[in-house]
Order: C-alpha cells, then sequence, then structure tokens
C-alpha cells in the first residue's frame, strides 16, 4: 500500500452505520507494535486500539487465557458465582484503595456506574437531595446520554437535546470554583488525573490533592476516571499513585483486558454500601472470557520490574519528542504525559500531523486542544520507539516541505 492510496474517509461498507470517518486501510493481523495487511504492509501502532492492547497484537499469554478459557465456559450471567470474576476482584482489591469491584463492559458504563454509586450512597445516608456531581471542562466519560453531558462538549452533545441534568460543569484547574459550586446538593466530585481526550493534560498534583481534601472537607465522594489512564499506561497501575491520593469510587476499563471487552469500578466499602442486589447489573459484565483475560494482565502488570521499565520507556520517548520539538519548533508546541500516556500539542492541525504519519506507516490518534497521541503498548520495545520517533521526524519534514499529499 503506498502513497497513491493516502487517507481516504470513505465510509465502510453501506451495511455499517457511518459514525466514525474511518482511515481507508483494514489490518488483517498483528505482531506486538504492529499492525499488518493482506498485503504484508507493516504500520507501526502507537494508538494501542486507543489506549486499549496494553501487551500489544496477538499477545500470547492473553491468547493462550483467552483460547483456554473459550474451550471451557463462555458466559453464564450474573445469576451465579464466576470464579474469574471473584479472582479478578481480589486482584485489583489487592494493589489497590478498592474494598469491592463491579464489572460491566466498557468505560463509559463504569463511568455510568459510578454516577449511580455516589447517588446512592448520599441516598443511604438519609440525603437524597445530594445528587449532581462536579465535573470539568474538558472532560470525557464516555458516550452515553449521561456521560456526554458531563463535559458538555457541544461535538458530542448536539442533536442529542435536552443534556442530562445533575452535573456542574466547573473550568480546568480553578480550584476556587469547585468550592464555590459545592452545596447540600453535591454528591461527588468527578475527575480524570490526565485528560486523554481532553488533550492528554496532566492534573497537577496540587489539584487532585486539593480536590480530595475539599471531598473530604464536605462529605463527598471523589471518583476518579481512569479508564485511559489506569493498567499501567502512566508507569504505575494506576495514575493517582503518583499523587499519593485514593479516590472513594474508580472507573476503569480499556487495558484492564488488553483489548478483551471489560470495564469496571472500584470502591471502598463505605462507598460502595449501597449498591445491594436490584440496584444496578449487567448481563455480560464479569463474564468469564473476560475476567479471565483480565487476570491475566494484572498478573502481568505485576510481574517484578515491569511498570519501573514503563516508566523508563515513557521517559525514552518523551526525550525523543523533546527533540523532536527542537528540530521542528514550528510544528510542535508543548510535549506532554505520564509514561506511556504521551502527546504532541501542534501548532499545525492535528489531523495534518496524524496524516503524515501515517504517510510513514506510524500509527496515532488526535485528542482534544491539537493534540497528537502516542501511546503504544506498554512491552514496545526501546528499538521501536526510536523507530516511531524517526517516522515522526519523516513526517514533520513531509510538512515543512509541503509534500504532504491530499486526502
Amino acid at each position: 500500500m503506498g502513497e497513491q492510496v493516502g487517507i481516504l474517509v470513505d465510509g465502510p461498507h453501506p451495511a455499517v452505520m457511518g459514525t466514525y470517518q474511518r482511515t481507508n486501510i483494514m489490518f488483517e493481523r498483528g505482531e506486538g507494535a504492529w499492525l499488518i495487511t493482506k498485503s504484508g504492509d507493516r504500520y507501526l501502532d502507537f494508538t494501542s486500539g486507543v489506549a486499549v492492547n496494553t501487551f500489544g497484537h496477538a499477545d500470547y499469554d492473553l491468547a493462550k487465557v483467552l483460547s483456554d478459557q473459550a474451550h471451557k465456559l463462555w458466559h453464564t450471567s450474573n445469576l451465579y458465582r464466576v470464579e474469574d470474576q471473584e479472582r479478578l476482584a481480589k486482584l485489583l482489591c489487592k494493589h489497590s484503595f478498592a474494598e469491592s469491584v463491579f464489572f460491566c463492559n466498557s468505560g463509559a458504563e463504569a463511568c455510568e456506574c459510578a454516577v449511580k454509586l455516589a447517588r446512592r450512597y448520599h441516598f443511604e445516608n438519609g440525603a437524597p437531595q445530594r445528587n449532581r456531581i462536579i465535573t470539568f471542562e474538558g472532560s470525557f466519560h464516555g458516550r452515553t446520554l449521561a456521560m456526554i453531558a458531563t463535559g458538555g462538549n457541544p461535538k458530542y452533545t448536539n442533536g442529542f437535546a435536552p443534556n442530562v441534568p445533575g452535573f456542574d460543569i466547573v473550568p480546568f484547574a480553578r480550584h476556587d470554583i469547585v468550592k464555590s459550586v459545592i452545596s447540600d446538593e453535591t454528591a461527588a466530585v468527578m475527575i480524570e488525573p490526565v485528560m486523554g481526550e481532553g488533550g492528554i493534560r496532566v492534573i497537577p498534583k496540587q489539584c487532585l490533592r486539593g480536590l480530595r481534601e475539599l471531598c473530604d472537607a464536605n462529605g463527598l465522594l471523589l471518583i476518579l476516571d481512569e479508564v485511559q489512564t489506569g493498567a499501567g499506561r502512566s508507569g504505575r497501575l494506576f495514575a493517582h499513585e503518583w499523587v499519593e491520593i485514593q479516590p472513594d469510587v474508580m472507573a476503569v476499563a480499556k487495558g484492564i483486558g488488553g483489548g478483551f471487552p471489560i470495564g469496571a469500578v472500584m470502591a471502598t466499602a463505605d462507598a460502595a454500601k449501597g449498591m445491594v442486589p436490584g440496584t444496578h447489573g449487567s448481563t455480560f459484565g464479569g463474564n468469564p472470557l473476560a475476567t479471565a483475560v483480565g487476570c491475566a494482565v494484572v498478573e502481568k502488570l505485576m510481574a517484578p520490574e515491569f511498570l519501573k521499565d514503563v516508566c523508563r520507556k515513557g521517559v525514552l520517548l518523551k526525550q525523543l519528542l523533546v527533540d523532536l520539538k527542537s528540530r521542528f519548533p514550528c510544528i510542535v508546541e508543548e510535549v506532554r504525559g505520564l509514561g506511556l500516556l504521551t502527546g504532541v500539542k501542534l501548532k499545525i492541525s492535528v489531523a495534518d500531523a496524524v496524516r503524515a504519519c501515517f504517510y510513514e506507516k506510524l500509527l496515532t490518534v488526535s485528542a482534544g486542544d491539537n493534540v497528537m497521541r502516542l501511546i503504544p503498548p506498554l512491552n514496545v520495545t526501546d528499538v521501536e520507539i526510536s523507530d516511531a520517533a524517526g517516522r515522526l521526524d519523516r513526517a514533520f519534514a513531509r510538512i515543512v516541505s509541503h509534500r504532504l499529499p491530499r486526502k
């Protein structure tokens, strides 16, 4: 596949609903950090399915666990105990603040459940009027009707009015405004430790610590959305560990399944006390296939030195990106991120940058605030990181020399 194909935004087959602007390419298989077309073209994948493929494509350990489980049991529903669901819940609690876990299928579902849990908590405490959630401009918690209302971004809400009520959206990094919004109707504060879709904006430590203090002082729950930042992506199992605070409730998904759909809400026993039979449920949540893979992912993440190596590789990638910033000051404004959740804020169109990378067979993904995300699998090699930097160099050179073909 050469430049004659390029990036096209023609839709897929008409039978597929046109809700995505898809790149006109189809991959047949993957190997680690690489995606491969039927014709054998290899693309270096620094999207990881948007921070999903924790150990890249076709990881042997995960594939074996999934295959073994598929030959035993796929689904029983939550009418019965599920062995690996209990094992995964214990693993997650062992390595975190949590004492209780609910399993679902996606990040949006996890965030929805977190909101329900917070409202139910206050209901159980005799304060049902405490049902409003403080959220932040630029945040992204999913695509359900309630979750698009948490950020109020017209890009996601247009055409879906009326917005679901119950959310007080405040500016990013304005502690004074957060404090002023708290009322006797406030139930919780909900935030991502690193805003992923919002432009890889790392929330300053003092802000997260300040929110923890505000919640403690006002009897609120602190909800962290670690759907994109969890599962080792930051160099710790969960990004809030860098700040040395603990949430009351946390939503996780994406990387926790290593590519297999799974989400979870993790909470303290006190925060989860209202989630009794009948208050919430999921048909597929915590099924044997997903939880078997989830157990394998957590065990691999917690292997000795693994997360330490993620930190080292994150530093290497950031250093190479800073070097590119010095070489292309007309293109790169800022390098952001934590661990292997990395963003490059651009002075040019992020769409052009993603397209230029595509021509160099490097797959990247855009985010808000005109940022290009680089989120490789956590087991990416140093050689592959250097390879990606070289492809970025050539992509930026294309743009500077006006050699970027039209769409």
